[in-house]
C-alpha cells in the first residue's frame, strides 16, 4: 500500500501544481483524494499511526490558518499541505514543512530576481498556448501578484516522499 500512496500523492500534487500554476487554485478533489489516500495509508499501518498522524496534522493545519489569515497563504495551498500531512508519520511533518518552505523561498528569489528581467510581452489572441501562458506568467511576476505555492509544496512533498530525494 506504501508504494501505491507514494505514487498517488505524487501525482496528485504535480495536479495541484500544475492547476496552482495555470489558473493560481487548487481543486478541493485533489485535497480530498490525497486525504483518503493518506489516511488509509496511516490506517494500513494501524490506528495509532492514524491518530498521531491526524494530530500532527491538526497542529500543523492550526499554524497555517494563522498564516493564511494574515494574507501569506492561499486556502488551497493551506488544504493541500494539511492533506498531504494526514499521509505523513508525524516525524516527517516537519521535514515536509522544511522541505517546502526551502522550495518556497528558491521559487520566490527566482520571482524577484526575474521580475525586473522580464520584458514586457504583449499578449497576441493568436499566439500558441505556452507563448500566452508565458506573457501572463511574466505579467503576474512584473506586477507582484501570488506566487504559485502549490508547485513549492508539491517540491516539499517529493522530498519527503521519496527517501533520500529531500531533507
Amino acid at each position: 500500500m506504501h508504494l501505491a500512496f507514494v505514487a498517488g500523492a505524487l501525482a496528485l500534487l504535480l495536479i495541484a501544481a500544475c492547476q496552482d500554476l495555470l489558473t493560481r487554485t487548487i481543486s478541493d478533489y485533489v485535497s480530498i483524494a490525497l486525504l483518503v489516500g493518506g489516511a488509509a495509508q496511516r490506517a494500513c499501518e494501524g490506528f495509532a499511526a492514524l491518530g498521531y498522524s491526524l494530530l500532527a496534522a491538526g497542529a500543523l493545519g492550526i499554524v497555517l490558518v494563522v498564516i493564511f489569515s494574515r494574507g501569506m497563504l492561499g486556502g488551497g495551498d493551506v488544504k493541500l499541505m494539511g492533506a498531504l500531512a494526514v499521509g505523513l508519520p508525524p516525524a516527517s511533518v516537519w521535514d515536509l514543512v522544511v522541505a517546502t518552505a526551502l522550495a518556497g523561498g528558491a521559487i520566490a528569489c527566482c520571482y524577484l530576481a526575474v521580475r525586473r528581467l522580464l520584458p514586457r510581452i504583449i499578449l497576441k489572441p493568436r499566439r500558441p498556448l505556452l507563448c500566452r501562458f508565458i506573457a501572463i506568467e511574466a505579467w503576474r511576476i512584473r506586477t507582484g501578484r501570488s506566487m504559485p505555492y502549490a508547485v513549492a509544496i508539491a517540491a516539499g512533498g517529493l522530498a519527503v516522499l521519496i527517501p533520500g530525494f529531500g531533507v
